[in-house]
């Protein structure tokens, strides 16, 4: 019985991760490496993320700037090109075996942008935490066919983490407004 519970709990986890990772990728105007560590870039015959343990170190020098230290000096062209490709709205500068990104201000209209694509990934997040729920109702009907206390106790269970679940993912959505909104 509680196998359900504990299986949609995992599931839940896995999709607020996914949902974090993906609110990491909308800019706010702030340097974070998440801005770039996805990037896929083609090096050494084949393309890769940027990510930190593969390619470069990426760091924040100041709340505007970001630096990427490749581990290979001779890849830095390819580093710079990627980003440029990429179509983030970055530019990086080559200085000497780095790059350095200074992140642009972010116009009103590209907030607004940017806080509706949130908006959307959010809410994508709760549909797929809705339909968990789904999947969990259906399980607990079917394997505890009869059993009805346990039925209701379980539904409430799984009730709960949803509505938990939920609650988190609207303070993560407010929390990335006020980000986005300041200057």
């Amino acid at each position: 019985m509680d196998q359900i519970a504990k299986d949609t709990q995992k599931r839940i986890d896995k999709i607020l991760d996914v949902l974090k990772q993906d609110l990491d990728t909308v800019r706010t105007g702030r340097a974070t490496p998440s801005l770039v560590e996805n990037i896929v870039v083609s090096v050494y015959g084949g393309s890769t993320n940027l990510k930190v343990k593969e390619l470069a170190t990426i760091t924040t020098s100041d709340t505007k700037t970001l630096v990427v230290t490749p581990f290979d000096a001779s890849i830095i062209n390819e580093l710079q090109k990627g980003i440029e490709g990429a179509n983030v709205g970055l530019a990086p500068a080559i200085d000497g075996t780095l790059l350095r990104i200074a992140i642009p201000p972010l116009s009103q209209e590209r907030r607004g942008e940017l806080i509706k694509a949130m908006r959307q990934k959010l809410e994508n997040g709760k549909i797929m935490v809705r339909q968990a729920r789904h999947e969990a109702m259906e399980r607990i009907k079917k394997e505890l066919e009869g059993m009805e206390d346990d039925i209701k106790r379980l539904e409430k269970e799984v009730q709960k983490m949803v509505d938990e679940t939920v609650t988190t993912i609207d303070q993560w959505g407010k929390q990335k407004e006020e980000e986005l909104m300041q200057i």
